[in-house]
């Protein structure tokens, strides 16, 4: 088939076209309950800010979806640089919203769970008809969109009273970009009942027909945090009562004022324990480093409390799990620039927010267990039990391994721990790498494995002939698993390491290691990748060096996974006011330049390493890919492809 690949073959796609053709990369396409969460957000940063105290929202009988709050109302007029009003532009511009510049005071927002400005924009990207109406300085103003198009333009429509402010917006999401046009009603409700939990004196209200008549919920939580933990124990009996407080920061808004946490805790008598997290008032399901922050105070307040008493028995180590494994808690945030895994929001990556929260929490927990000694007790006692069970559970694991003992290999640093729950083997390129890993490791419950120089390309080797090479060898004994094929059906009781890493550089050779062990994991160990037991960690390429602005302001560290990265921190620094000559740059050569401190942030520690899990989708798809890149009759195949495709190849040389 010919194909005519020419200049006129490259398509810019402009305005909200990336939305509507790539839905997915921007919101939740189950049901449009996402996009209608993202003016709600919206709604709720007013309140946030303290200048909204009601949020009312209404799912019409035509199935669309209302909301509206008695906030400050969006600015209606003319944008200074872009030539139209700005209500227009914050419907219609993906990356335009009032929650960018916070450093320097000229955003509208101080904290908000907007980061990226395509929230409402995506909201009227999928929608076929969006109408907004405004209550600002005594005039009612109205524009309408349909299929992000403006068809009606803002016009002022009536009067009302100088303190009558707010917005309304009415929503008709198009069924077309959704899997159910149905909203999710739970977790509507949820969302807005977490709103009124986290704002204090904030009313929200959901209205919806039912039996053809409206039907009104109320949620307003005069007690909070405490009230609301206290609500969500109804079938759970507490060891301790539940305890609540909040720390923030102070100082002028040019030092991160109010930044920290506010939460409420216990401890459950049986069970496992529950939590619910928030950032600026956005839910956070799947977790994330302002969760690791409470993890770690709980841990440091209870093993303060549990050693200053002498509690602790003999041969018994608390970790962070055996703390939190029955703590029911509610955590919310607040952070000046928060950072989430895509623009759903569900996790929190931000890598301060695990210090800030942890700082913030610390104190008074420590606290709390100091004054109420009898508390502090029951919670260290249930923190112990947790503890001997974790133990003896890892002695009933060992009891099913074979009795064949095979010599472990010499380089290999293990860990204290055989609970392969836990345990974690880094694969780490070249020997001083190694080095700086075994430093930066948890002993606990990290082992390292260095590998000097590349792996045998494994791909077309036959399984008796593996062990011929002495770095697979290694691998192999240090697992505890045997070569085996996709269709067989080894024994995996001799396993090791529940997390096997590979840990190489950030460059092309980093790459091509990754691709060797990948390819050993792949044909000679497929069902390791299988039960979710492989990872590739991704240490950074760039260490940024700010120094210090001023007594409250320390020197910091930032790292950067790639040059799109690096160029976002440095914008960030812009904006924040750092001037060029008070921050410098500079490219790890590989892992083993880096300080053992540096490697434990950035690859190892396990609430700010990024470590990405292989998993296989498509199983005859990436045979294809395996075979045009690993077997040695393919190299017409790989220089035909990498002819076809090498101008879109990024990365580092």
């Amino acid at each position: 088939m010919k194909s005519n690949y020419s200049e006129a073959s490259i398509q810019v796609l402009k305005g909200l076209e990336p939305v509507k053709q790539r839905p997915g990369m921007y919101t939740r396409t189950d049901s449009p309950t996402h996009i209608c969460q993202e003016v709600i957000d919206n709604a709720a940063d007013e309140a946030l800010g303290g200048f909204a105290d009601t949020i009312d929202v209404e799912i019409h009988a035509d199935g669309s979806l209302s909301v509206r709050d008695n906030g400050r109302g969006i600015p209606v007029g003319m944008h200074p640089e872009e030539n139209m009003p700005v209500v227009e532009l914050v419907f219609t511009r993906l990356h335009a919203g009032g929650k960018f510049d916070k450093q320097s005071g000229g955003g509208a927002y101080a904290f908000s769970g907007g980061l990226h400005g395509v929230g409402v924009s995506v909201t009227n990207a999928l929608s076929r008809r969006l109408e907004v109406t405004v209550r600002r300085g005594g005039k009612v103003w109205r524009i309408v969109f349909a299929d992000g198009e403006v068809i009606e333009p803002l016009s002022e429509i009536g009067r009302c009273p100088a303190k009558d402010t707010g917005t309304e917006v009415r929503v008709y999401p198009d069924p077309r970009y959704f899997d159910s046009p149905n909203y999710n009603l739970a977790e509507l409700e949820r969302l807005l009942r977490a709103k009124a939990v986290l704002l204090q004196g904030l009313t929200v209200r959901l209205t919806r027909p039912v039996k053809g008549l409206p039907e009104t919920q109320t949620w307003h939580y005069p007690d909070g945090l405490r009230g609301y933990l206290d609500s969500l124990l109804t079938n759970a009996e507490a060891a301790v009562p539940v305890f609540a407080a909040e720390n923030y920061l102070s100082g002028s808004q040019h030092d991160n004022a109010g930044e920290g946490a506010a939460f409420a805790i216990t401890w459950l008598e049986d069970g496992a324990g529950a939590g619910e997290s928030y950032v600026n008032l956005i839910p956070t399901p799947l977790g994330g480093t302002h969760e690791a922050g409470l993890r770690q105070a709980a841990f440091h307040a209870v093993s303060n409390f549990v050693q200053h008493h002498g509690l602790l028995p003999r041969g018994v180590k608390l970790q962070s799990e055996d703390v939190f494994a029955r703590a029911a808690f509610v955590l919310s945030a607040r952070l000046l620039d928060p950072q989430f895994q895509g623009q759903t929001k569900d996790k929190l990556t931000s890598r301060d927010a695990l210090k800030l929260v942890s700082a913030a929490c610390a104190d008074p927990l420590e606290l709390r267990l100091n004054q109420n000694v009898a508390y502090g007790k029951k919670i260290a006692e249930l923190a112990i039990s947790q503890a001997q069970a974790r133990l003896r559970s890892a002695k009933k694991i060992e009891k099913k391994k074979s009795s064949g003992v095979a010599v472990l290999p010499g380089k290999l640093t293990d860990c204290e721990s055989e609970d392969i729950r836990e345990n974690e083997l880094f694969l780490v390129e070249g020997d001083s790498a190694g080095g700086s890993a075994k430093l930066a490791r948890d002993k606990a419950t990290q082992a390292i494995l260095p590998l000097r120089g590349k792996v045998l390309n494994s791909f077309e080797v036959h399984r008796d002939q593996l062990f011929g090479n002495a770095e697979i060898h290694d691998i192999a004994v240090a697992v505890g698993v045997d070569p085996h094929g996709a269709d067989d059906n080894p024994d995996l009781g001799g396993l090791r390491y529940g997390k096997i890493a590979i840990l190489s550089d950030a460059d092309v050779d980093g790459a091509h290691i990754q691709v060797l062990l990948l390819t050993l994991f792949y044909r000679h160990f497929p069902k390791l990748i299988e039960n979710g037991h492989i990872f590739v960690a991704q240490p950074p390429l760039f260490r940024v060096d700010v120094n210090a602005q001023g007594k409250k302001r320390p020197a910091r560290k930032l790292y950067a996974l790639d040059q799109a990265e690096l160029d976002g921190i440095i914008a960030k620094l812009h904006k924040e006011g750092v001037k060029e000559n008070a921050y410098s740059v500079s490219r790890f050569k590989g892992l083993g330049e880096m300080n053992p401190d540096q490697l434990k942030d950035t690859a190892m520690h396990p609430d700010t390493r990024r470590l990405l899990r292989v998993d296989i989708d498509q199983v005859a798809d990436t045979e294809a890919v395996f075979v045009k890149l690993m077997g040695k009759g393919e190299a017409a195949a790989r220089r035909a492809w990498m002819e076809a495709e090498g101008d879109r190849v990024e990365t580092d040389v």
